[in-house]
């Protein structure tokens, strides 16, 4: 018996030899295998591109609301060719180190809609209205109400006019306007810019625009263009027939503790306001001709 084991051992040694082997191989790389197959792909390689600019949400366009108009040297002056807003001409000259020009003028108007006063002003810039938020309303295309300004006092919401490059604030007071005067002003109240850039205003009924010289409470409420900011150095010049000293300007140039000196040349007032003599170089050195 145990030879006969010998002899079928002896006559398939190689051959059981080899089979042994490859059963083995086998068992050991099913498992390898299927653990390679079992794991995730390798991730494609990233490719680095480009990163786009990201503009701010946070950021508001607060471009001037003001003309600069090109001033022509004449000696140690200054000339500036002005348009009101009633579309009267003037030739401005002040000494250059005004700098009236590069201060930039807006124009100031004031008016009655079914006889309440009201005053039409450009802001220095439209952030002081808008704040950056939203309208809320539309009366036309080109007129959009905003709430009532923080510290504003008796003035109450604000109905904004785009004409053109310009815009031009009318503030609310007391109780308001009604939907229906809100809706003529809209329509009545009309604005275009002249070759040069400036703003000229008309109104159709029930819309009346002051008339030069008018006022309103003792204040000059016609047709005016103002220089600077108002929380500066700030100049306004307006047409006022039979001009006199005593009649005041509105409070963005005469008030807030820094009363104006102002001074008449012909039939128009020229009023300023500024630190260090600012306010007396002005009204010594601008000289006004109306065309």
């Amino acid at each position: 018996m145990a030879d006969q084991f010998d002899v079928i051992e002896a006559g398939a040694r190689g051959r059981r030899r080899w089979i042994g082997l490859v059963v083995v191989l086998a068992l050991l790389l099913i498992p390898v295998a299927g653990l390679l197959l079992s794991r995730d792909p390798e991730p494609e390689p990233l490719i680095p591109t480009p990163e786009a600019p990201i503009r701010s949400l946070s950021r508001v366009e607060n471009k001037p609301n003001v003309l600069r108009a090109a001033a022509t040297a004449k000696g140690g002056d200054e000339v500036i060719q002005v348009v009101f807003p009633n579309g009267r001409r003037a030739e401005v000259r002040y000494p250059a180190e005004l700098g009236l020009a590069a201060m930039g003028s807006r124009p100031f108007q004031g008016g009655w809609i079914d006889g309440i006063y009201r005053q039409f002003v450009a802001p220095y810039s439209e952030v002081e209205i808008t704040r950056g938020g939203e309208p809320i309303r539309n009366y036309a295309p080109n007129v959009t109400l905003w709430p009532r300004q923080a510290g504003s006092g008796s003035y109450g919401q604000v109905l904004l006019f785009a004409f053109g490059r310009w815009r031009v604030a009318m503030y609310d007071r007391g109780q308001g306007l009604s939907f229906d005067q809100r809706m003529a002003l809209s329509r009545g109240l009309k604005g275009r810019a002249t070759k040069d850039g400036y703003l000229v205003l008309s109104a159709a009924e029930p819309v009346r625009l002051a008339r030069p010289g008018e006022t309103v409470e003792g204040r000059l409420v016609g047709p005016q263009l103002w220089f600077g900011s108002g929380a500066g150095e700030t100049v306004a010049i307006m047409p006022v027939p039979g001009c006199q000293t005593k009649t005041r300007v509105q409070t963005v140039i005469d008030g807030r503790g820094r009363p104006a000196q102002s001074v008449c040349r012909g039939e128009v007032l020229v009023a300023a306001v500024g630190s260090d003599g600012f306010g007396d170089r002005a009204i010594h050195g601008i000289r006004v001709t109306l065309k």
